[in-house]
Order: structure tokens, then C-alpha cells, then sequence
């Protein structure tokens, strides 16, 4: 091994004393100004509060008690013309030197006693208003921000501001508005060498807890893992139920921080929180308690220079199953949305158990057999969401039913009673088999009322197994487009679950639900399609009141659904959507209204084109249609009342051809989160109907526009292939010209059925 010259030692020698010297030269002559710099410095952070903020700080001394550490007394910070909103008496903090000399504010020891953070919202005039102040647009951006190094930068500032020694006694934090105030009174939060413990005192004015976060804390080493439980009860809280009204407590919460690291330009966190006995309750989601017994979360999350991911190598658990998710939004250059879901085979047993507690109730206690596999795939592209990807697929090998639970799902084979509900109350019981007089056998009801229905609600019916992709596909891109659920996705063997089965409460739960009743019915062959068809024409609502195909053909027509014409079972196809408002579709003198007869085009050009019924230029029976006239005198003779009775349909569209008919307008009202995702629909305009109809009008135009360039196509495609043997030129030239002329005549034939 080659020796270091000596020489070269003394050099390097020399330099790092000198290097020494300047150092220790710079160290004594800061700690000599070091209280001059201290004040300046507060000077400074004050005048700054008070241009930026408009806030009054005060500091009753501020001294060096050590090398690196600063006690300060009587603190307060008060806003301008605001309450008071920090007060603390006696609090010191010392730095860390090391991360000091790189520029870094690592903190090492505080001591805080008697402190107070205040928060009011009093008639809307906030003391925090200020943390939402905009800084000055300064418009100059050399870059684009980088998420990676945001969150990087964001995460080491706060784990270094977390002290890695704390003595905390006495600090109380408030929150109080008109209505509410709620107090969390740490007596104690001791970090010592890493070990985190604390006491907390919690009242909103009227029930209070004892709460205690315990766990390690090793901020440096970006080690956490933290514990909050309560004394003797659930951590409540009671602030989200006032301000949401929603319902949430648990028993314990761990959360932990495992690494941070920085790879290849993307932060990558790794992260997890589990839970026991989670208790949530919102009108929204269900309309009982949901438990979790136990959950919890492997999160990995990556942050990248312009998106922000879920990787799929984290895991949700959920008691006896899990699965891998994986979201990813990307901001820039233009924003997408991606999800995938992932389970693995799985013991369909143990999926069924795992089930939160009150979320489906018509599944406890249902035994199972064989397995299950769940998949996910989602994309979005907010440039292009007419392409949105949609695949959510629950597959099985062996599934079967060992013993049903709360509910018989094979009642629907044999007759059965039905309540149906309103506005969760239940109504007068139907019996649904033949020993009712009004139910009536499939075969007995109008072919053209079956197929009207089908061609409006589900076409592919007796070909899918409950669900239609692509409807579902669609919905998604119509709902996203519109920021508002405005078209519905499901099939008939939806509806009957719905009907059958289910309160008509517009919950989450509820919808989750029947999508799982159609699934296991559908795969389990529990139905013929028949019986299905059967017992839903029997057991629909069709008008106030009016349940069951026997009972609307006679009320509105007065005679039976074997008697039913083409344009009546067009109509009645109209109203299952919303049939509250079918009487209402009907002028004064019992014909339909005009706005109808787009509606009647569509639905008969589409049955016709599937061999359904005969190609008709008189919109397939509207002309023909008029209701019973003993109902005809309850009709409002102004068209304006008329409007008045409009309203959106049912929160469970078909995923067919849907014209949603009317009802009250009621007053307009921003709907809110939870009314958005369960389908509240925007009632606030009289003339919803005719928007509709315009809308039904506009996609009959282009599908002739579409058929119009078809047939062009077509017949100059002809023309470029006469038979010209045995032919003149003349009259190769005459038949192009009377190939030409037909086509002409059709195009303009076509344009006539334009609305």
C-alpha cells in the first residue's frame, strides 16, 4: 500500500486548525452578541405578524439560559380587533447544534407550562382568519412545483419541529363558535427519550373523557408509533357530529411512521393506521350504526413530481380478508384518476364475516361455501372522460349458498307478500302470486309492454348477469361531466332487489347491498329470468299508490295488460323511472303531452330496429294513447300547474333509455356531499321535463345524422360498383343517376323523422 507523503499531512493539518480557529473566533463572537441577536430577531418576527398578519405579539423576556436554549415568559398573540388567541406563561426551547450549522431548526428540549390556544367563530367573525390570508401573487415562477420535494421538505420541518424531549403541564386548547364549544386540556404530555405519554381532558359541554396518547417518538429517525384511547369508554368526537352529523368513536387508534425515503425523485412514505370497534354513523350511509371490529391500513404512499399514489403494495385489512388498492392522481399536465383494487382468491366465508356490523343486514348470518376473487379498475382522463375505464368484477369458484340468514332470497319463487315503502314507512301489504287477483302471470302481460320496458330499462336482460358494464361505464362519464348523479346504471334485476329486498332509504349501504343480492341471485341461478321479469312488472310502483302492472292498466287505461297497445306500453315504459308523475304526463282532454313524443320516436325505432314491432312513421302509437276519462277531470287545465307538479324520478334509474318525468318544485338549494353521492337530484327548475325531452330529441338527431351517413356511404358505394356488362355508357350512367336520386329521397325521408 502506497504511503501518504507526509507533506501533504501537515497541510491538511494546517488547514484544519486554521479552519478551527475561524470557527471557534466566529462561536465566541456570536455568543458574545448572542442576546442582541435574540432580540432583534423577536423585534423582527413581530413586526413581520404585524404587517403580514395584523397580529399583536408580546413577550413579557426572552433570555439564553444555555448554550442553545431561549426561556420566554408571558406570551400572548392577540389579532387585530379579534379574542385573544395564544397565551402561554412560561415556555423554553433548545436547539439542536449539528442541524443548526446546516441551516436545519432541529428542536431538542421544551418546556411549556399554563398555555391557552383559543379559536372562535363568533357571528362568522373568526381569530384565525389570518391563516388563510393569500400571500401577494408574485406571479414569477421560474419552475414548476415539484410534489416529491414539497412533501420531502414539508415532512422533515415537521418531524424536526416535534422536540425530541417535551414537559408539557397545564395547556388548554378551545374551539368555540355560536353554538358550540369543546376544551382539551392537556394536564400532562411528557416526551422523554423518545417515550411519548399524555393526559387529556376532554368536555364539549355536555359529556366529557379522559384521553391519552401513548407510543414512541423518535421524529429524527422518522420512527412514530402513537396511540389514542380513552378512560373507561370510546374516543368520541363530538365536534364531527355537530358540525357533519356524523356519528364516529372507537376504542383505540394506532398510528405509525416506519420510513421516509427519497428515490429516484419520488418521496415515498410508509405508513399504518388500524383501528377497533369503529363506530360510524350518517343518514347517508346507513340508516344504522356501521362497526368495524377491527381494520386497518399498510399505506405507501409516493409522491412523485406531479401526481400523488396509494402504491399497490399497500394492504387494507378488514378481520379475516384483505386487499390491495392503489390509487393515483396526477395534477399535471393534465389531470388523471386512477384506481385499482385487487384481493386475491378468498374464502367466500370468511368475505361474508368480515362484513361491518349493520351495513347489510339481509346477509347476516348467511353461510357460504366456495371462494371469491374482487378486482377493480378504474381510469379517468379529465380531458377525454367519454373513454373512462370501468372493469369491477367479482369472480367465483365453487359459490354457493349452505344456509340463508336474516332473509329467504328464494321467497321470490313461490308467492310471497310485498310491503312496499314510502318514504320509510311502510304501505299496504300486496300478495304477489295467484292467489291475488291482480297479479298477472308473464304470459298474460302485453308482449309490447314487456319489450317497451326492457328496450327502456335493460335491453340485454335475459343475456347479463345482473349488471351492464358499459351502462355503468356511462353513467360514471355522465356523472362526471355533469358534477351531478343525473343518470342511473341500473338493470331490472337491480330494480326487483331494490323492490323486493330493500327499505327504500337512499344510502350507500343500501346500494352496496343490492348490488351484492344481484350478484348472488344471478350467480347462484337462485331465479329463472322469467320469474325475475314476472314478479317485477307485479310488485313496481306505476303511479300514487299504483303497484303492479294489473293495477296501472286499469287505472290509467281501463283494461288489462294483455290488452295493452304499443303506444300504452310505451307510456308506461315513460314512467317507471318516476311514476309518481305518470298521471301528469297526460294533457286535459287525456292525450299525451307533446314533449313526449321524441320519447315514443326513440323507444319504437329502437324496438323496431331489433324485430320488436313494425317500422312506424307515426311514433308507434303516440296519437293513439288516451287516459281513462273518469281521470281525465283530475287533470290541471293550465300547462304552467302542470310544470309545477314536475320532479326528478327515483334515485335508481334505469340503465336504459330513461325520459324522467316530473314533480314539485321545491325550493333551490345547493345539494351537499353526501346528498350528491346518493343521488339527490337538482329539482329547482319547472322545466326539468322539457330539458329532458330536449335532450331525448338531440340523441335522436344524431342517430339519423348517423344513419344518414351510413346509407350515403353505402349507396356510393354502389354507384362505384354498376355492372357496366352488357351497358352502354348511357345507361350506366342513367342507373348512377337513379341511384343518386334514391339516395337523395331517402336522406330527405330520413330528415322528416328528425323531431
Amino acid at each position: 500500500m502506497r504511503r501518504i507523503n507526509p507533506k501533504y499531512i501537515r497541510i491538511a493539518g494546517i488547514v484544519v486548525a486554521v479552519l478551527l480557529v475561524f470557527l471557534l473566533i466566529g462561536g465566541a463572537i456570536a455568543y458574545s452578541k448572542r442576546e442582541a441577536i435574540l432580540q432583534s430577531a423577536i423585534s423582527k418576527a413581530k413586526a413581520k405578524a404585524k404587517k403580514d398578519y395584523n397580529l399583536d405579539v408580546k413577550i413579557g423576556s426572552a433570555t439564553f439560559t444555555g448554550l442553545a436554549t431561549v426561556a420566554f415568559t408571558d406570551i400572548s398573540v392577540v389579532p387585530f380587533q379579534r379574542d385573544s388567541l395564544l397565551s402561554v406563561k412560561t415556555f423554553s426551547v433548545s436547539v439542536k447544534l449539528m442541524p443548526l450549522i446546516f441551516g436545519n431548526i432541529k428542536l431538542g428540549d421544551v418546556v411549556l407550562q399554563n398555555g391557552h390556544l383559543n379559536l372562535t367563530n363568533k357571528n362568522g367573525v373568526k381569530n384565525f382568519d389570518f391563516l388563510f390570508k393569500k400571500k401577494k401573487d408574485t406571479t414569477q415562477t421560474s419552475h414548476k412545483l415539484d410534489l416529491a420535494e414539497l412533501s420531502d421538505n414539508l415532512i422533515n420541518q415537521v418531524l424536526y419541529k416535534i422536540p425530541d424531549n417535551l414537559s408539557l403541564n397545564n395547556f388548554l386548547a378551545s374551539a368555540t363558535d355560536d353554538s358550540t364549544r369543546i376544551t382539551m386540556l392537556a394536564k400532562t404530555a411528557v416526551i422523554d427519550d423518545g417515550e411519548l405519554k399524555s393526559t387529556i381532558l376532554v368536555n364539549d359541554g355536555t359529556a366529557s373523557s379522559t384521553w391519552h396518547f401513548d407510543g414512541i417518538m423518535h421524529p429524527s429517525d422518522k420512527d412514530i408509533d402513537v396511540r389514542l384511547y380513552a378512560d373507561g369508554k370510546k374516543v368520541e368526537l363530538p365536534i364531527i357530529e355537530k358540525k357533519f352529523h356524523v356519528k364516529l368513536n372507537f376504542d383505540t387508534l394506532d398510528t405509525k411512521l416506519t420510513k421516509v425515503e427519497r428515490n429516484d425523485g419520488e418521496t415515498q412514505i410508509f405508513t399504518s393506521c388500524s383501528v377497533r370497534n369503529l363506530l360510524v354513523n350518517h343518514a347517508g350511509l346507513s340508516a344504522k350504526d356501521i362497526i368495524v371490529p377491527s381494520g386497518a391500513i399498510d399505506a405507501n404512499i409516493f409522491v412523485g413530481s406531479n401526481y400523488l399514489a396509494l402504491d399497490s403494495s399497500s394492504v387494507i385489512h378488514l378481520k379475516k380478508i384483505k386487499a390491495n388498492p392503489y390509487f393515483k392522481y396526477t395534477l399535471n399536465p393534465v389531470k388523471i384518476y386512477e384506481a385499482k383494487i385487487h384481493t386475491g382468491w378468498m374464502n367466500a366465508q370468511d368475505v361474508f364475516d368480515s362484513f361491518p356490523i349493520g351495513l347489510f343486514e339481509s346477509l347476516e348470518g348467511m353461510q357460504v361455501a366456495g371462494k371469491l376473487n374482487y378486482n377493480l379498475n378504474f381510469y379517468m382522463n379529465k380531458d377525454d372522460i367519454d373513454n373512462l375505464v370501468f372493469d369491477s368484477r367479482l369472480d367465483n369458484d365453487g359459490f354457493r349458498i349452505v344456509k340463508f340468514g336474516k332473509t329467504d332470497f328464494e321467497k321470490l319463487n313461490k308467492t310471497f307478500v310485498y310491503t312496499p315503502y314510502e318514504y320509510g314507512k311502510p304501505m299496504a301489504p300486496h300478495t304477489i302470486g295467484p292467489e291475488n287477483p291482480e297479479f298477472t302471470p308473464l304470459e298474460q302481460i302485453s308482449p309490447d309492454l314487456r319489450n317497451a320496458v326492457m328496450t327502456a330499462e335493460d335491453p340485454s336482460f335475459y343475456r347479463n348477469k345482473g349488471f351492464v358494464d358499459e351502462a355503468i361505464r356511462k353513467s360514471l362519464a355522465t356523472d362526471f361531466k355533469t358534477k351531478k348523479f343525473t343518470r342511473g346504471g341500473s338493470t331490472i334485476s337491480m330494480q326487483l332487489i331494490k323492490n323486493a329486498f330493500l327499505v327504500r332509504s337512499k344510502t350507500l349501504s343500501r346500494k352496496i347491498e343490492e348490488i351484492l343480492i344481484v350478484w348472488i341471485i344471478e350467480n347462484t341461478r337462485l331465479m329463472s329470468k322469467n320469474r325475475m321479469l314476472e314478479v317485477y312488472f307485479n310488485i313496481i310502483e306505476w303511479g300514487r299508490n299504483i303497484y303492479g302492472i294489473s293495477e296501472a292498466s286499469h287505472y290509467y287505461f281501463g283494461k288489462s295488460p294483455a290488452e295493452l297497445t304499443l303506444g300504452e306500453s310505451i307510456f308506461l315504459a315513460s314512467i317507471v323511472p318516476n311514476p309518481k308523475a305518470g298521471l301528469y304526463a297526460f294533457q286535459g282532454d287525456g292525450s299525451l303531452r307533446p314533449g313526449l313524443h321524441g320519447y315514443f320516436n326513440l323507444i319504437g325505432r329502437l324496438m323496431a330496429g331489433k324485430g320488436l314491432t313494425q317500422r312506424d312513421t307515426n311514433a308507434y302509437g303516440f296519437y293513439t294513447v288516451r287516459l281513462k276519462p273518469s281521470l281525465r277531470r283530475e287533470m290541471p287545465a293550465d300547462t304552467a300547474a302542470v310544470d309545477s307538479l314536475i320532479k326528478q324520478g327515483d334515485d335508481n334509474n334505469g340503465m336504459g333509455v330513461n325520459l324522467d318525468v316530473p314533480a314539485v318544485e321545491e325550493e333551490t338549494k345547493r345539494p351537499n356531499f353526501f346528498q350528491r353521492l346518493f343521488g339527490k337530484k337538482d329539482t329547482s327548475q319547472a322545466a326539468k321535463m322539457e330539458e329532458k325531452i330536449k335532450e331525448t330529441n338531440d340523441m335522436i338527431k344524431d342517430r339519423i345524422k348517423q344513419e344518414i351517413k351510413a346509407m350515403k356511404a353505402d349507396y356510393e358505394q354502389r354507384m362505384d360498383n354498376v355492372d357496366t356488362t352488357g351497358r352502354t355508357k348511357k345507361e350506366v350512367k342513367e342507373e348512377k343517376k337513379r341511384l343518386k336520386q334514391e339516395m337523395k329521397d331517402k336522406e330527405k325521408e330520413m330528415k322528416s323523422r328528425m323531431p
